[in-house]
């Protein structure tokens, strides 16, 4: 009798077990499939954001997986990592984008999407993430106003460097009444980026290895 209830217990501790590990595996299976929706989700709002400044008949690779991780401070606002994403056509740099920060926006750091034509001329500039005042501040957002349209086409040479401040500061771009301080935040670090970009083009705008194409 006593050994019956042990092969009992043991079976039992046996069925247990099974029922743990294929419940655990269900698990890990489950999150893996949510993480990865998840990371594509991401990549398709970021595609999205990025067409917005490059059609898609520009390029022919997979700009998200074609990117590089830069620390650089002085150029993008920020001490920490920042991700360089490159368009190519044909292998031939067409474009670079990156998400450098404002970090003397009036209410905060203000996070921005540049991207720059390989001449160095911006493609466009639009507004990622900001704490300005609503109603003043906020002009920077394309859905306030079209006052970041008004980058695309620039360069360091047009305006000349002393254009790029605002018009309060004798530079060429606009500002908001009753806030000049954002407008100049984000004049100030789209120069620094372009700056940068100048600087580094090279390494910024080097071959991929194996770049993926775009299908």
């Amino acid at each position: 009798m006593i050994k019956n209830l042990v092969r009992s217990m043991g079976v039992a501790a046996l069925i247990l077990v099974g029922f743990t590990i294929v419940g655990t595996g269900l698990v890990v299976v489950t999150y893996s499939s949510t993480q990865d929706l998840i990371a594509e989700a991401q990549r398709a709002a970021l595609e999205a954001s990025l067409n917005q400044l490059l059609p898609p008949d520009r390029y022919d690779n997979r700009i998200t997986e074609d990117r590089i991780e830069v620390v650089a401070p002085e150029g993008l606002g920020t001490s920490q990592p920042v991700t360089v994403y490159r368009a190519r056509k044909k292998g031939q740099p067409v474009a670079l984008f990156a998400t450098p920060v404002a970090p003397d926006g009036y209410s905060g750091p203000i996070r921005l999407l540049i991207g720059v034509y390989a001449d160095g001329t911006l493609a466009g500039v639009r507004i990622l993430e900001h704490k300005e005042t609503p109603g003043l501040g906020d002009g920077i957002e394309q859905k306030r106003s079209r006052w970041i349209l008004s980058f695309a086409g620039k360069s360091l040479t047009h305006p000349p460097p002393e254009g790029w401040k605002v018009k309060k500061d004798g530079g060429v771009f606009d500002q908001f009444t009753g806030a000049t301080i954002t407008p100049r935040a984000v004049v100030k670090a789209t120069r620094k980026f372009l700056e940068y970009v100048q600087t580094h083009r090279e390494l910024l705008l080097a071959p991929a290895l194996a770049a993926p194409v775009k299908e």
